[in-house]
């Protein structure tokens, strides 16, 4: 009967990042020993604090139904986030949380875009903006970006992208998944291109602010002019090690933000009432008290480059952000391996998933066909003994 499914589900694709983390855990439990590099997610505990917060609310009943666009005072407290860390005034009508930063994303496409109006997507992308377009009727347009460049999209690139049905630019930064980051400068600079094209909305996810190694993160919202025209994406799930909990939130125009709540009021109401809660918690406290976090990612960084640096055929960048490594691993295109053709990126991060037993996730996902994204959010001893077999089995 599943010739009766929908045309829309049947033309969504399935999470690549998720697929290969559901192959790793088949294989496990066939009794393999798979490292798994694939997931976006932190391997800390979520720290002592935001735990007994949690437990906090239980014990005080939030246990009803929450407002729809979230608690007050976390919107307050979101609204002091954004002050603090961004430059960015936003009153508590513009704020919306949602069930993860991936509702707030799919809340905004539902209600911005209209059948045939073009986004444009700076390659490599994450993995799920491509089809959360689509479902919201839109195009996707990628404009393909290199190591050579840091993965980052120019001005130039932007402005040739452009065409008279370009609703919105959707981007990352810190990017997953190069790990690349924007600079003030750079986004001024695709600030500028915007500017020459007024009716243009920017998504700026923000999930990785704080996992940024070059020190100050920028907002292209707290450019002169971006303002009222973009939608800043943001959540607790990467930085606090939060993933389960789901908070995620947007600042935005108010009338972007009451139809997000118009949406997510017919979608999923508001999010869970304890994990609102304990972010709280989370976001007002100082960025000191998850440095511990940001300085231990920059180290398993350090480590996982100079180890694949020794690799033949793995060209890297330095990543300065997030917790991904990208490596160009075309040199591999073409050619056999213990009699495994390797054709593409998904070739070749199959064939690490059954000869090395570690678990990747192939560029082609992300928009980039010649990458394979690695995640160090894994103890020093997984990083070492994952790309020993890689390299090894290479």
């Amino acid at each position: 009967m599943s010739n009766q499914l929908s045309d829309r589900i049947n033309k969504l694709s399935t999470s690549a990042t998720l697929a290969m983390a559901a192959k790793a855990r088949e294989l496990r439990n066939e009794g393999k020993d798979i490292i798994g590099l694939s997931l976006g997610e932190p391997d800390f505990n979520i720290p002592d604090f935001i735990k007994e917060s949690g437990k906090k609310a239980i014990d005080d009943n939030y246990s009803s139904y929450s407002p729809v666009d979230g608690y007050a005072d976390l919107k307050q407290a979101i609204a002091t986030k954004f002050k603090r860390d961004n430059q960015l005034t936003y009153n508590l009508n513009q704020i919306v949380v949602s069930t993860g930063a991936k509702q707030s994303l799919a809340n905004v496409a539902m209600v911005m875009l209209n059948k045939g109006d073009e986004v444009i997507l700076p390659a490599p992308y994450w993995v799920s903006y491509s089809d959360i377009v689509k479902l919201a009727e839109g195009s996707p347009v990628e404009v393909p970006t290199s190591i050579e460049t840091d993965f980052k999209m120019t001005p130039a690139q932007l402005e040739a992208a452009i065409t008279p049905k370009t609703k919105m630019l959707w981007f990352s930064s810190p990017c997953n998944p190069s790990g690349s980051v924007y600079s003030e400068e750079e986004l001024k600079g695709l600030a500028e291109v915007l500017k020459r094209h007024p009716n243009i909305f920017v998504v700026s996810d923000e999930i990785y602010e704080h996992i940024n190694f070059r020190g100050k993160h920028a907002s292209i919202a707290a450019i002169d002019g971006m303002y009222d025209r973009t939608i800043t994406v943001n959540g607790v799930s990467k930085a606090f090690a939060m993933t389960g909990w789901r908070i995620g939130y947007i600042g935005a125009a108010d009338w972007i933000a009451k139809a997000c709540t118009k949406f997510q009021g017919q979608i999923t109401s508001g999010a869970n009432a304890i994990g609102q809660r304990a972010t709280i918690t989370a976001l007002e406290a100082p960025v000191s008290k998850i440095q511990f976090m940001i300085d231990k990612f920059k180290e398993r960084r350090d480590l996982i480059l100079g180890l694949l640096a020794t690799i033949d055929g793995f060209k890297l960048n330095v990543p300065e952000g997030a917790f991904y490594v990208f490596p160009d691993v075309s040199s591999y295109f073409g050619k056999e391996l213990q009699g495994t053709p390797i054709n593409n990126a998904s070739d070749l991060a199959m064939y690490l998933l059954e000869h090395a037993n570690v678990a990747t996730v192939t560029g082609e996902a992300f928009g980039n066909p010649n990458c394979i994204r690695i995640s160090y959010a894994a103890s020093e001893e997984e990083i070492k003994e994952a790309v020993a077999r890689i390299k090894k089995a290479l």
